[in-house]
């Protein structure tokens, strides 16, 4: 039966694992894991800007300077992301902010990310940080620009 996903086709033994069908997709899933990363990204911004879809927690009311930057950087910087417009630069900015964020507000807490609270900030950071180097994939407004040239 013909494949007309133009994936490859799935091994003669299904148990194989070797799965070289699965590496088509792989593009795809860039796009998707840069699309909701950024999201839950923005979702940070919002909380400390406008209390959507709540307050976040533990955050100063008025913002400090610092925390305006950060929000901003979240919003901004995690749009331009999800669309996948300026996507390294923005990317890059990013894992940058979440790597400076671990080291003020998580690391004086203690060594282990898991007990000092700094999990997410160290998953933002390298996420952010590989696709620096991955790229947009193949959903991005960046991908379409480089089709139109």
């Amino acid at each position: 039966m013909p494949n007309y996903a133009g994936l490859p086709e799935r091994p003669a033994n299904p148990g194989s694992l070797d799965m070289p069908y699965l590496e088509a997709w792989s593009p795809r899933i860039l796009s998707i894991l840069r699309i909701i990363t950024a999201l839950l990204f923005m979702e940070h911004g919002l909380m400390k800007l406008f209390h959507f879809p709540g307050p976040q927690p533990g955050v100063p009311e008025p913002l400090p300077t610092l925390l305006l930057v950060a929000a901003g950087i979240e919003l901004i910087g995690g749009g331009l992301v999800a669309l996948g417009l300026f996507t390294r630069a923005a990317a890059f900015i990013c894992s940058g902010q979440m790597a400076v964020a671990y080291f003020m507000a998580h690391a004086p807490q203690g060594f282990y990310p898991a007990l000092n609270m700094g999990e997410a900030a160290v998953l933002y950071c390298f996420v952010f940080f590989y696709l620096v180097f991955a790229g947009p994939g193949p959903w991005s407004l960046d991908a379409l620009m480089r089709r139109r040239r």
